[in-house]
């Protein structure tokens, strides 16, 4: 048995993890466990969970994590959001992938822990949700799975959804839906997507999958 903790940015992640990565991985004797990233923590030893405010809440928690030294630490945070104090996150580069890449190295050589790779989603939760557009069907009516499909055909993959701030992947879901919810709809979406669709259509995505089963 393999174990391996996943520190998440939120909720819509942490179902994710329980309800995509979990099955998916149990058949490979590989069990997962998200950690929501604490926002506070108070000396009662409660916290706050929830968003990512600076990349010391970042380095701090997953520090924590690494003295499991039997568990892979890796994470699922959304490139879009990462603080501007992220290692290498200001290097300014035209390719998003190597950018990812880089900024994720910068990361694992801060943390200086055997166990921890981090990953980042590109550029956030809602891009995977882009892999098969007609599961939006299951929260919209076909005028709004139509308009999805067409932002789809119009990038060469989910991850490529992103040509500026206001047309990120959920803003451009919210245009078309406003009622969205991240949390509970986003997970209906991708369970009925189903991660093997997700992985076929997702490089970056597809690379930190294969890079939990090899570690």
């Amino acid at each position: 048995m393999r174990r391996v903790i996943i520190l998440c940015e939120g909720q819509a992640e942490e179902q994710f993890v329980n309800r995509i990565l979990s099955p998916y991985f149990v058949s490979q004797n590989i069990f997962t466990t998200p950690v929501i990233l604490p926002t506070k923590r108070y000396v009662s030893g409660g916290r706050e969970r929830g968003g990512v405010s600076s990349y010391a809440k970042i380095a701090n928690e997953l520090r924590l994590l690494c003295s499991d030294k039997n568990a892979y630490i890796t994470t699922m945070l959304d490139y879009f959001r990462l603080p501007s104090d992220t290692p290498s996150m200001n290097h300014q580069r035209t390719d998003t992938y190597q950018h990812v890449a880089e900024i994720e190295a910068a990361i694992d050589e801060d943390i200086h822990c055997q166990n921890c790779h981090a990953n980042l989603i590109v550029h956030e939760y809602e891009a995977l949700l882009f892999s098969e557009p007609s599961a939006f069907a299951c929260i919209a009516d076909n005028v709004a799975v139509r308009r999805i499909t067409e932002i789809r055909a119009s990038f060469g993959t989910p991850e490529d959804i992103n040509s500026s701030p206001e047309a990120a992947p959920s803003k451009r879901i919210l245009q078309i839906k406003p009622d969205y919810r991240k949390v509970t709809q986003g997970i209906e979406i991708a369970e009925l997507i189903g991660i093997n669709k997700i992985i076929a259509s997702c490089p970056h995505f597809a690379e930190w999958i294969s890079k939990i089963k090899s570690e």
